[in-house]
């Protein structure tokens, strides 16, 4: 059953997204923040809000994907922190034990103490030649009495001095013991409700990742059927995509654009998503793209052919997956298309960077910049 934060964000999507059915992309108007923004807050009204609730609903598909990465990012932050509780829960475990071994040798060293006091104390019940209390009583010069009495004395003093250490002993033991127990019980409690956290967390996420995928597939984006396909637009997993040499990521981790055979990742495929639906509310078509994600291989046959005018095969950023070159009048430098995209781009992470102002010259080519993209 969907929590009403699901309930809200669906319904968030689906206004927003149900404009664009009949259109690659969708066509992007005023009205569509308004319309989710109003019935998600139509839909929560009376109902209190749940603990982390956004302060506003997402309404574009780049605050959908920051709340995917901000909810993946706490998942990442809540697993650190359990970690750094059992490391510490660990560390007082370890001091508990030194503790109870500590206790363990006093008590043999009591043990020692008392054997030889109970040694004495059986051989004086043992010997015949004394009865009870007559020993020290016998006619003498009183020097064997009064050692037999010193003796004795020995012996009591002994004992309430081991009786003594012993009750200190078996109290420290029950404190340590309760201690124990304690710290147990509360290093669980924690464990449990940074557990229960992270697997909120984690459903939160999941909900915001699949809003995300269902919004690009009805704004025109071909994500696959299979889980492949689409994991490649998880915004969560951009991560994945550093772990791999410019030129070879792997297509399980590249988002489709709407023009067939284009591709970036998951980031800068949404930013993209984006950004295309203003542009397209600004002149009525989608953005002409002409090459975005490249191979080493095509990197390689590009750099060839056109000296000059392509990176190092493994030092493009189209290798990465971050850049893209448009065609359809943006590629035409101070056209309209050009002077609109270069003056809203960055709102959305794209930009066009300086060296293709002049060296080489590039008026098509735009790129994600990740950090502006993260601080959106």
């Amino acid at each position: 059953m969907s929590s009403p934060r699901s309930a809200r964000l669906i319904a968030v999507v689906t206004a927003m997204t149900s404009l664009a059915v009949s259109a690659p992309y969708g066509t992007a108007t005023a009205a569509l923040a308004d319309t989710a923004t109003a019935k998600a807050r139509t839909e929560a009204a009376g109902a209190s809000a749940p603990a982390g609730a956004l302060d506003k609903d997402p309404t574009t598909l780049t605050e959908l994907r920051r709340e995917a990465q901000k909810a993946y990012k706490s998942i990442e932050d809540a697993n650190r922190q359990l970690v750094a509780r059992q490391k510490k829960f660990g560390a007082v475990e370890k001091a508990l034990a030194t503790k109870l071994q500590s206790l363990q040798q006093a008590t043999a060293e009591l043990n020692k103490l008392r054997k030889p006091l109970s040694d004495l104390a059986s051989s004086m019940y043992q010997d015949p030649s004394l009865d009870g209390l007559s020993p020290f009583f016998r006619a003498g010069n009183g020097t064997e009495t009064l050692r037999r009495i010193a003796d004795l004395d020995h012996i009591v003093a002994g004992r309430n001095n081991v009786l003594g250490d012993a009750v200190k002993l078996l109290e420290r033991q029950q404190q340590l013991a309760q201690e124990a127990q304690e710290l147990r019980a509360a290093n669980l409690l924690q464990e449990a409700q940074l557990n229960a956290q992270v697997a909120a967390m984690r459903k939160r996420s999941t909900a915001l990742v699949r809003s995300l995928t269902k919004a690009l597939i009805k704004l025109g984006v071909k994500i696959g059927d299979g889980t492949q396909g689409a994991g490649g637009c998880d915004p969560t997993r951009v991560a994945q995509t550093e772990q791999y040499p410019n030129g070879l990521l792997p297509k399980n981790i590249l988002c489709p654009l709407p023009q067939a055979g284009e591709e970036l990742r998951a980031d800068a495929s949404i930013a993209f998503a984006d950004l295309n639906i203003a542009y397209k509310k600004r002149f009525g078509t989608s953005m002409c793209i002409s090459d975005s994600y490249r191979n080493l291989s095509e990197q390689q046959a590009i750099y060839y052919q056109r000296p000059g005018f392509a990176a190092t095969p493994g030092k493009s950023n189209h290798g990465l997956g971050l850049a893209v070159d448009l065609c359809g009048g943006v590629q035409n430098f101070r056209s309209v298309q050009f002077n609109w995209l270069e003056a809203n781009s960055k709102r959305y992470g794209w930009i066009h960077p300086d060296w293709s102002y002049h060296s080489p010259f590039e008026p098509w080519h735009w790129e994600y910049d990740p950090k502006l993209g993260a601080q959106l």
